[in-house]
């Protein structure tokens, strides 16, 4: 029954969520957009900057947060409370009814300690299930979920969750039911050929064109694990993945990166 619907995954970035004007602006676009849909947000640069305020070392590692225990503790009150209520705030403030998850709630993400090899990440998590079970009856009731990056090993252990993997686990996990479209939000136009020129917009990436892109070092390191996770999503029947600004979301004459297997 529900095949045909087209369900919309949608993860907010960092620098959008920092700047009130632009995040009022994005909140107001997802509250227009029609049908069922998933917010998903991370919100590094807030927790990056209470770390700092607190005397935190902040370590990253190929775009990804090593999170040890008093960093967790720092990031699920960041990231589960002040980030994602005030989002839901404002999205009921503009009659878009959502409520807010980790992965604990509801059981809906689960995630296992990512192993220890050359680098030990600490508590962060790799998804190992997505249960759409209660999201699904949420999105029948025109409700919607409001993800942020903290997922559980059902051993009662919180773990922090890279946002962007969520947003296509959830897209993935969700495409036998719906033509799932997965949008990566963030201030920029997309993938940029140059990134000193806002204008280098890279409109379609194939797998194959990323591959030449990854060899001359065109995209910087933060974009790799973004990307990654687009071309897992496309590998398992989702639909569409786009990259570039919440204008996207409305307007598909707007320019933007659109990512394709062939």
């Amino acid at each position: 029954m529900d095949k045909k619907k087209t369900l919309k995954i949608i993860k907010i970035g960092g620098n959008v969520i920092d700047d009130p004007m632009a995040l009022k602006s994005f909140l107001r676009t997802v509250s227009t957009v029609q049908g069922p849909k998933i917010l998903v947000h991370g919100g590094g640069k807030s927790a990056t900057a209470l770390a700092e305020q607190t005397g935190l070392k902040v370590k990253m590692i190929e775009g990804r947060r090593v999170t040890d225990a008093v960093t967790l503790e720092l990031i699920t009150m960041v990231y589960a409370g002040k980030i994602n209520k005030r989002l839901v705030a404002q999205l009921q403030a503009l009659k878009c009814n959502a409520i807010g998850f980790t992965g604990a709630d509801g059981n809906t993400i689960s995630a296992e300690k990512r192993p220890v090899s050359s680098i030990d990440y600490g508590f962060v998590g790799d998804v190992k299930n997505v249960e759409t079970s209660t999201l699904h009856l949420l999105l029948k009731q025109s409700i919607c979920p409001v993800f942020c990056a903290i997922t559980h090993d059902n051993k009662g252990q919180l773990l922090n969750t890279n946002a962007d993997t969520i947003a296509s686990e959830l897209a993935i996990a969700f495409a036998n039911q719906y033509q799932v479209e997965l949008y990566y939000c963030f201030e920029k136009k997309g993938v940029l050929k140059d990134i000193n020129d806002d204008n280098s917009v890279i409109q379609t990436i194939t797998k194959s064109s990323y591959k030449k892109l990854l060899e001359t070092q065109l995209i910087f390191s933060g974009m790799l694990p973004k990307l990654n996770n687009c071309f897992h999503a496309l590998e398992q029947n989702v639909s569409k993945v786009c990259i570039g600004t919440p204008e996207m979301l409305l307007n598909s004459e707007s320019i933007f990166t659109t990512l394709t297997i062939k």
